[in-house]
């Protein structure tokens, strides 16, 4: 064990898990919000990472007394058992050190945060809306498999049904981590219920998934947000156009990536309390300046931080959805389920955990583990 090239990339986790354990007990830490949260996720990595570390050398300790008493014992019976231990750890070790060296691999920040999606139709027209009400059903399905609450914060319907944008949030453990890979053009082929004649026709919705920003992510000067305020409409409730709830701000802001000044537009009819539609809407513009601040990160590093899977691209086509053969393709990886129902009832977790593999494959090669 002791030219373990694996373990010895170990060395000094364990003094770095004993001090960030101390500093987040700290209360200057504590009080420092932003630097508290990054500790706190450091502090769960390192857990995981170590416990992990140390059942790898428990079993190669294990193997190494079971080669001894192979070689050294004349009892049959230990024999025998020093024999299933050498046997089982050909298998357990190789699994273990996969597991460490994605364990290794940096992970990506952002991955433990909320998600804000928008779905919105493409080409299509009718069709490519109902399309995106497809899409957002298949969501609201796979968060209620996963535990995650998700609302609604705006949405346009198409004339025909669906949805021609709809956005909305989801809160959950590791929400963006596992919603990123759904960022792109998604591709229906199917006969619309407006074609008389039976033809097939291919229309598309883009799916944009985006990190939440917290408040400390972003800098906002709200005296610079112009806030209107406008009545709701809808159907039902006595104060529906008749008290002014929904809300819209304006805010000025240098875009980094064109350099220029932007008029960001926002608006929120969500609820029918206009103070909780406001905190929406400063909600989104938080998230709506720091994904462009976070594209322009990405753009500037995307040699190093982008990989096949998970570009957050929208407009690359990542997968097309065929009803006639009834099957689901991701072209990313080449991934094809002939059972579209099931998969658009929200069990996509098998399709995501292929990506995230073939992410994390295209890491290892990156980090040379």
């Amino acid at each position: 064990m002791e030219n373990n090239p694996l373990l010895s990339k170990l060395d000094g986790f364990d003094s770095r898990f004993e001090e960030v354990s101390t500093l987040i007990t700290d209360p200057d830490v504590i009080a420092d919000r932003q630097r508290y949260v990054k500790l706190t996720k450091e502090y769960r990595w390192l857990r995981k990472l170590l416990d992990a570390a140390n059942d790898y050398r428990s079993l190669l300790n294990e193997t190494e007394e079971a080669k001894t008493i192979l070689a050294e014992d004349d009892d049959e019976e230990m024999r025998s058992m020093a024999r299933d231990v050498i046997n089982a750890s050909q298998t357990k070790i190789p699994e273990m050190e996969e597991n460490i060296k994605f364990l290794l691999i940096p992970a990506d920040p952002e991955d433990a945060k909320n998600a804000v999606v928008e779905i919105r139709g493409g080409t299509g027209g009718d069709e490519a809306a109902l399309f995106a009400g497809d899409l957002f059903r298949m969501y609201q399905k796979f968060a209620e498999q996963k535990g995650w609450k998700l609302e609604v914060t705006n949405y346009n319907e198409g004339t025909a049904g669906g949805y021609k944008e709809i956005c909305f949030n989801l809160t959950g453990e590791d929400v963006y981590g596992v919603m990123k890979y759904e960022s792109g053009v998604h591709r229906v082929q199917r006969v619309p219920a407006t074609e008389t004649q039976g033809r097939v026709h291919t229309s598309a919705a883009t799916v944009a998934v985006l990190p939440e920003a917290e408040e400390f992510d972003v800098e906002i000067n709200e005296g610079a947000i112009k806030w209107d305020t406008f009545r709701s409409g809808g159907a039902g409730g006595q104060n529906v156009n008749k008290v002014e709830s929904g809300v819209r701000l304006r805010y000025m802001w240098k875009n980094p990536i064109t350099g220029e000044e932007d008029e960001i537009l926002i608006e929120c009819t969500e609820t029918r309390d206009q103070p909780k539609n406001k905190e929406r809407a400063l909600s989104r513009l938080r998230t709506y300046i720091y994904s462009r601040e976070r594209q322009k990160y990405l753009d500037d590093i995307a040699s190093r931080r982008k990989t096949l899977v998970s570009t957050g691209d929208r407009s690359a086509k990542i997968r097309t959805y065929n009803f006639p053969q009834g099957r689901m393709t991701d072209h990313r990886i080449n991934y094809t389920v002939y059972n579209l129902s099931n998969f658009l009832d929200g069990n996509i977790q098998e399709c995501i955990d292929r990506l995230s593999v073939a992410e994390n494959a295209e890491k290892l090669k990156e980090a040379t583990l």
